[in-house]
């Protein structure tokens, strides 16, 4: 079943056209691994399935991922704008991802604040609880950021770049933990590393300009090629790795 069904979407700024025609649909069991050059609409994509950016086209969301009336959506972006001297703490920063179901006043119940430490101990932060944000490293910061992203149980979970600021450990505890989350949500996640999140997701789409939907977690050189998708994939132990020719 789709969840958000994409028809004819164009987006552009300033007369600088970010994407053309764009037909996708994603579904309510999707994990989608969204990949392309730097520049060719990316982020614009899954910011147009938020509305965060005006576009031309048709964009049908399913009434599983509205709550109240609003979107439910998860969203983790690539550059979060956040006051580092807001005198919030870990907790609360994540507890903030309730307040679109619950409102500026609601109140926080017993299982709302267990949810919040199981979240906390599965990235890794639950020792920083109270502390503030400002005190955070960027990694830390980014788990925190994802935990907020997913408190409310969205059907649809958005990921841009989630790796940024993060090292390598919890980078594979990420992937484990999305893997998870996938069993409950549909996941679109951003990633340059194309060689890395092939081993994560369910389904490839490359964007450039235009979007291809590859159904599977494996594409070839060819397959890029043929996306006008110029990447350079690089694996490691068992998955060859490819260098494409820069497209003219």
């Amino acid at each position: 079943m789709s969840i958000v069904s994409i028809t004819g979407l164009s987006v552009s700024y300033d007369a600088v056209l970010a994407l053309k025609d764009v037909d996708l649909d994603i579904l309510e069991d999707d994990f989608l691994g969204v990949i392309g050059p730097n520049g060719g609409g990316k982020s614009t994509l899954v910011k147009s399935i938020l509305e965060l950016v005006p576009y031309k086209g048709t964009i049908t969301r399913s009434e599983q991922i509205y709550r109240d009336g609003k979107l439910a959506i998860g969203y983790l972006p690539q550059v979060v704008p956040f006051d580092m001297q807001f005198p919030i703490s870990v907790e609360d920063t994540i507890l903030s991802g309730l307040i679109s179901s619950k409102g500026l006043f609601g109140r926080f119940t017993r299982k709302d604040m267990a949810h919040v430490q199981q979240l906390m101990e599965r990235t890794g932060i639950g020792h920083l609880a109270k502390n503030t944000v400002g005190e955070l490293s960027g990694g830390e910061l980014q788990r925190a950021l994802l935990c907020r992203a997913v408190i409310s149980e969205p059907r649809l979970l958005i990921l841009d770049e989630p790796t940024n600021f993060v090292d390598s450990q919890f980078e594979k505890q990420l992937y484990a933990t999305l893997g998870e989350l996938n069993k409950k949500m549909a996941i679109v996640m951003v990633s340059h590393d194309l060689g890395t999140i092939s081993s994560v997701v369910k389904s490839i789409v490359c964007v450039n300009k235009h979007v291809h939907r590859h159904n599977s977690n494996v594409i070839t050189a060819e397959q890029l090629s043929n996306y006008d998708c110029p990447l350079q994939i690089v694996s490691h132990g068992h998955v060859p790795h490819t260098v494409l020719p820069t497209h003219k």
